[in-house]
């Protein structure tokens, strides 16, 4: 039986691991080395590792930190951040990442993606789409980390990248990024039932009963999260958690996997 990932989004800023609330608001969480260890020790499936000013300011995530979670990391993750040629993709794969997350670039060059895809196969290919309401009604999707607008629909570009070769979607709610109040199930069941591939659930998790829903009602293979795996209690006090199997289980998550 399917088992979904369940996947902590680490944001980085100046090297530094970092939290938004609604891609704003940026909050310190501490050294993303030690959270990978962390990490490790909690058994995570994976990671996936985003630099959130590489974009706007025009240059790739560190090869060199890649390289560093490389060497310390047990689990498979992914990067993004100022993706813009295959030779970005070649040094992100080369410094140890196994998948590499394209946002504002995807939107620029549609074609890149197919000949990322060409090159590196498409399980490699990761586009993440960012997702918040229109001034006017509606949503649409948005790049450079929020703040401009592609005029796209959410489904609309979801399937284009399908169709250059993407392999995997990641599907976020700007508006419920680290409010923990939940998922935009909606959204995220619209873009599952509209494409073939991986859709990966980011933006509004607070409990695992929000992973579930979005594995249950949403139909997304992967489970992100952000603030869920960085803060614990009501005060959202830093600490690096991850559920345990048996609270899954409890959930009924994977209580048909008899494992």
């Amino acid at each position: 039986m399917f088992r979904p990932r369940i996947i902590p989004v680490l944001l980085l800023r100046n090297l530094a691991l970092v939290k938004s609330v609604q891609f704003k608001n940026f909050k310190y969480i501490g050294d993303p080395i030690n959270a990978v260890k962390l990490f490790n020790d909690l058994k995570a499936d994976e990671l996936v590792f985003l630099d959130i000013n590489a974009s706007k300011e025009k240059r790739l995530i560190s090869l060199d930190f890649i390289k560093d979670v490389g060497e310390e990391s047990n689990m498979p993750f992914a990067a993004g951040g100022g993706i813009r040629s295959i030779d970005d993709i070649r040094k992100i794969i080369n410094a140890g990442a196994e998948k590499v997350v394209i946002g504002t670039y995807a939107y620029e060059n549609p074609d890149f993606i197919k000949e990322a895809s060409d090159t590196f196969g498409s399980s490699t290919i990761v586009v993440c789409v960012d997702v918040k309401k229109k001034f006017i009604g509606g949503i649409q999707t948005w790049v450079m980390n929020g703040t401009k607008a592609t005029g796209y629909t959410p489904v609309d570009f979801s399937k284009l990248m399908e169709e250059k070769g993407a392999g995997e979607i990641i599907i976020q709610s700007i508006e419920r990024d680290g409010m923990m109040n939940g998922y935009d199930i909606g959204l995220i069941k619209s873009i599952s039932e509209a494409v073939h591939i991986p859709v990966v659930a980011l933006g509004g998790a607070g409990s695992t009963a929000h992973l579930k829903e979005a594995y249950q009602n949403g139909y997304a293979n992967g489970l992100a999260a952000g603030s869920l795996f960085v803060y614990y209690g009501s005060n959202k006090g830093v600490l690096i958690n991850y559920p345990e199997r048996g609270e899954l289980d409890m959930l009924g998550m994977f209580g048909m996997l008899g494992m």
